[in-house]
Parts: C-alpha cells; structure tokens; sequence
C-alpha cells in the first residue's frame, strides 16, 4: 500500500510537474506577444491611424454579414442546378453516406471479431476477419472517390471563381483603373491567385468537415438510442451546442488576423516583383542595400503577425483540445457508463460478461466515433473563422471590380484650398463630364484637366483636331501632357466638359517603352490582335514583312527564325529595334488618331522621318510628344502647357519659335 501511495505521489508530482511547465511556456508566450504589442503602440501615429482604419474597414467573423457573402459567392462557383460542380457535390454527399456506414459496419464486425477472440471462438474468428478481407477494396475504392471528388470540387470551384472574376477584371480598362484611380484594393494579383485558390479549398473542406460529421452523429443517435436510450445522445448534442458557441466567440480574431495576413503577404510578394522589375535601374543606382532593408522590413511585419497568429492558435488549440476533445470523451464515458453502473436497469440484467462486453464495446465505440464528430465539428468552426476572412478579401475585391465597372471609384482626393479664391470653384465629380464617339475628329470643349485624386492640371482645356493635322505637344515635366492622353484614352474620368473624339478602337497609343507580349514575333506586331484576327482582316505575313521593312526591322525576321520564334521578346529587341517595333504594329492597325509619347527617342532621325512621311501617306494623325525640333516640320499645329495651369494652342508657321533640341 505504501508503494503504491508513494507510486501515485511520483506520478501526480509528475503531472504537477508537466502541468507547471505548460503554464509557464504559455505565460512566456503571453508577455512576448503583450510586448510586441505594446512596441507596435510606439511605432507612430500614422501607422495607428492605418490600423483603426483596417479594422473598420475589415471584418470577418461568422454572422450574416457572412453567411450572405458566402452565399453570393457560391452562386457564382455553382450557377445552375444541373451542372458539372452539382455532380460532384452529389457524388462526395453519396460517398460521405456509404463511408459512414463502413464506419458502422466496421465497429459492428470489429466487436464480433474480438468478441469471437476473447470467447475462443475459431469458427466466428475466420468468418468475421474474412468478411473484413472481402471488404476492404470497397471500403478503399469509398475514400478514394470520396477523395477524388473533394479535389475536383476544389478545381472545379477554383475554375468558375477565376474565369468570373478575370471576365470582370480584365473587362475595358478595370485593371487600370483598379491600380491607378481605386486604391482599395493594394495587390489583386495576391487576390486573383493565392486568395481564390485558399478561399475555394477552404470552402470544400468545410463542405466535407461539416457535411460528415452532422451525418456521423444523426446515424449514430439512431443507433444509440435503441442502445442506450435517448438521454445519451442528448446530452452529447446539449455539450456540443454550448462548447460551440463558446470557442465561436473565442475565435473571432481569426478572421481579421487572417485577413491582415493574406494583405501582408501580397505586400511581400510585391516588393519582390518590384526588385525583378527594375533590377536594370536598380542596379545602377547601386541600390541592393537599400532594397534589402525595404524588404527585410516588409517580411518582417509579416513575420512578427505570423509569430502573433501562431500563438493566438497555440493558446485556441490548449483550449480546443480540452473542450472538443478531452472534455466530450468525459462527457462520453459518464454517458456510456450509465446503463451499465445502473443494475437496475432491464437491459443488462439477465446479460452475461460476453454479452455486456460486446454491448460495451458497440456502444462505447459508436459513442466515441459520435464524440469524435463533435470534437470536428467544434473544430470546424475555427476554419470557419478562417475561410471568414478569406470570404471578405473575395467580397470586397468582387464590390471594387463592380464599382469600377460601373463607373465609381474611391480614392484620397487633394485639398482645394488652394483655388477657394477663385470666382468659381470647379466641382471634383468624376465621369461628370460628356464623351461623343464621331469619326476624324478630337474635340475638347471646355474640359477641365484633372487628375483623379483631384489635382486640377488646367482649368478649362479648348481646341479641336481633325483629321489629316498633326499635333505636337510640348512643355516641362508634369505640366499634363500625360494626363491628357490619358483622358482622351478614357483611363481617366471626365471631371466636366465635352470630348468629341473616335471610339477607342479607332485611337492608338505607341508610350516611349513599348509593351511586347508573350508569344511569336508575328504577335508583336499584330497585337493585341490574334492570328485569327489577322486573317479576318485579309493581311497576309507578306504585308507584315513590308511593316517591318518600313521601319528597318527585316532582317528581324531571318535572325529570330521567321514568324513562329517564340523569344522572350522584352530581352531579345534592343531598346530602338522595340521602339521600331511599335511603329510596324501601328501600320498594322491604321488607326484615325496616333498619340506617339516620345515613341522614337531611341531610333535614328532619318527613320524616324521615314515614319511620319508614312503615317501621313496612310492617313494616321498623330498627336506627339518629343523635344525634337526636327519633328516640327511634320506637324502642322502645336500644343504647349506652361505647367502652372496655362496653355496654347496655334498653327505652326514659318515665325513659330521651335522649343527642342
């Protein structure tokens, strides 16, 4: 007897012991987070400002606001009710069914196997283990077409969920606009990609992690109550809805924190994409120091909110595990227990020790199996929470492509203060102005020039271009020349006024650093037509040859080898042979209007002489920017901005004083 109190004293002191540990590692854990909070308050006040306006903006947590959101999203990812993505749901709820009950007929057959052991039993030993054999491929062939269906949910969702929100994002301008007139959303390609995907598996994990379960317990009351009564199974039910509500509301932050986590992930990956971006100007400025302390300190605000994270879900986990699992065992075993401690009870009266041990063993078993799918069920709310934040990163990136679809969009405006002793101040409403398509005409009546945070470039902007009259367009650096290509390309809203101009298929913009896509040389210069457009418009490669002789590109065609070479065509052309490049694919499309923006900087004089003799030949008018005074000669109208809000546009003639170079 004393060798056994002094073996429980060991064994308690030991658990004391283990007990002890675990609370100091979790106290240590605790002051860690409480100081980097308190040294996230010292990082400055702006910094606060953002984070009050994040978590105002941000919420997710599972209510309404979400299940309402979720559901507008599936209706996206299951449009019909008879559609490929319904088979699949189909199939998985099928295989969840006949899974559980294997499950069943596992416990049964398993308890008669050890029933047939302990009572010595050969006869029934070999015929229940070969029952066992006979099914286990079917029980295989279950799972992995349950596993099969849950991964092509998940591709299948990821599909319809991408096409849907490409079809809204790449719909006009919308991408422009999304990074250069909204800033709501910082990193769409994190959303477009990472978010969907984790959003879309998310969703079908859940789908499986509830959907089992819930039908798990529902076979499993059936058949404990015919076993031991329906008192059991009740109060198993009663602990699961009071255990959930409370970790529901214990898991709140999950949502947010999940949310700021994605943000700072994109940010991670963006000041990555920016080093490969412009590792040429970079490099050149020496500035690989500079750029690793910017990332550094991108990753490690990531870092430390994942340190954060980490511990919120230890400290969820310590309490999860207890209650979800530990607890609903107990709660489990005083069920169980009750008709067999109760030797009152008719059942078990007359039953032998085989009898009441197999009884055990069933009912226990399916009780523990019931337990089990409580314990998941409780622990799906936390993923839950989770695919919560994913949900409002999708919500919110699906309402800014709508807005900006439709017209609106939000962004920090500049004060105006600066013009409040005007006579007239000019009303910042974007798209508040008036477009008219008509052909062979550019025509700004009254149109004033602003930026669209609200920087007024010119208050009132007058002149009219038709076709067959070059224009030049000149002035120092941030005066507005941009900015009116930009507004005549309908990038930019209309803050007033009236542009009569051709539609936008009719007006083509050659920048200074042309854009070269992925695919074949015959690409380059059609684009952003296709092959089959190409066709359509009966040009043949022959006449694409002749495009690149006019600009001196072809020898191009033997050095790259012909049409169909596939290159990393942003490396392969040299800054000129783009430039020329760019002209060839503006003969190509023979558009009304050109806007060239110092397009042929990098090519020489008599090529470039040779171009806008062939424009005018072809019919295209061309509005440019250059400070070549050698261009002068090959406009007939000039379109000069002072920078300070003053402009002037006039006839060139022979007493014009020529700006340039």
């Amino acid at each position: 007897m004393a060798a056994y109190s002094k073996y429980l004293t060991v064994r308690h002191s030991a658990i004391a012991g283990a007990t002890t540990a675990a609370a100091c590692a979790l106290l240590c854990l605790l002051n860690k987070r409480r100081a980097a909070a308190q040294h996230g308050k010292r990082s400055g006040k702006q910094a606060l400002q953002n984070n009050e306006k994040e978590g105002k903006k941000e919420r997710a947590m599972v209510d309404r606001v979400f299940l309402a959101r979720i559901c507008r999203i599936l209706k996206i990812m299951v449009p019909r009710t008879l559609c490929k993505e319904t088979g699949y749901l189909l199939l998985i709820a099928v295989m969840l069914v006949v899974r559980t009950y294997c499950d069943i007929w596992m416990i049964q057959n398993g308890t008669v196997i050890e029933s047939a052991i302990i009572g010595r039993s050969r006869k029934d030993f070999k015929k229940y283990l070969f029952n066992f054999i006979a099914a286990m491929p079917a029980i295989s062939l279950v799972n992995n077409f349950l596993k099969y269906g849950l991964n092509e949910l998940k591709l299948c969702f990821r599909v319809r969920l991408t096409r849907y929100l490409y079809e809204e994002y790449l719909k006009a301008y919308t991408y422009y606009k999304m990074g250069n007139l909204d800033n709501r959303i910082a990193n769409p390609d994190q959303l477009l990609t990472q978010d969907v995907e984790k959003f879309c598996n998310s969703v079908v994990d859940l789908y499986s992690n509830l959907s089992k379960p819930f039908l798990d317990i529902v076979l499993y009351i059936f058949k404990l109550t015919s076993a031991i009564g329906a008192q059991g199974p009740a109060s198993m039910m009663a602990y699961l809805i009071i255990s959930g509500f409370f970790l529901t509301r214990l898991r709140r932050p999950i949502g947010k924190m999940t949310i700021i986590e994605q943000k700072y992930e994109g940010e991670y990956r963006y000041v990555n994409s920016r080093l490969i971006t412009n590792s040429e100007e970079i490099a050149f400025y020496n500035g690989n120091l500079r750029e690793k302390q910017t990332i550094h300190k991108t990753f490690r605000k990531l870092v430390e909110h994942l340190h954060n994270f980490i511990l919120f879900r230890f400290s969820m986990g310590f309490i999860d595990t207890i209650i979800a699992k530990y607890l609903a065992t107990v709660v489990g075993y005083l069920v169980v227990s009750r008709p067999f401690l109760n030797l009152a009870d008719p059942r078990h009266q007359n039953s032998t020790h085989a009898e009441l041990l197999e009884d055990y063993y069933q009912s226990g078993r399916m009780l523990l199996r019931m337990s089990q799918a409580l314990g998941r069920i409780v622990l799906a709310g936390r993923e839950m929470t989770r695919l919560a934040g994913f949900t409002a990163r999708i919500t919110e990136l699906m309402q800014v492509l709508k807005d900006l679809n439709s017209g609106k969009y939000q962004r920090t405006m500049v004060s105006q203060e600066k013009d409040a002793d005007k006579k007239q101040a000019l009303p910042l409403i974007p798209g508040s102005g008036e477009i008219i398509n008509t052909d062979n005409l550019i025509k700004f009546d009254h149109v004033p020039l602003v930026t669209p945070n609200g920087d007024v470039l010119i208050q009132d902007l007058n002149f009219e271009v038709r076709s067959g009259a070059n224009v030049l367009i000149c002035g120092p650096n941030g005066c507005g020349k941009s900015s009116l290509f930009r507004v005549l390309g309908e990038l930019w809203p209309l803050f007033g006024g009236r542009l009569t101009k051709p539609v936008r298929g009719k007006l083509f913009y050659v920048p200074q650093r042309p854009y070269m896509t992925l695919g074949t040389l015959r690409d380059q210069v059609i684009y952003p037509d296709t092959v089959e457009d190409q066709r359509k418009k009966g040009i043949s490669d022959q006449v694409l040859k002749e495009y690149l002789d006019n600009v001196q590109l072809g020898q191009i065609l033997e050095r790259e080898g012909g049409w169909d070479s596939v290159q990393d065509w942003m490396d392969v052309l040299s800054g000129g042979e783009k430039q020329r490049m760019a002209m060839a694919r503006l003969f190509y499309h023979k558009p009304q209007f050109a806007i060239l923006d110092e397009c042929t900087s990098a090519v020489s004089v008599d090529v470039e002489g040779y171009i806008y003799s062939h424009c005018r030949k072809v019919g295209i008018t061309l509005f440019t920017v250059s400070h070549r005074k050698s261009l002068w000669k090959h406009h007939e109208f000039y379109l000069h901005m002072d920078g300070r809000g003053n402009y002037e546009f006039k006839k060139i003639t022979e007493d014009t004083v020529e700006f340039g170079s």
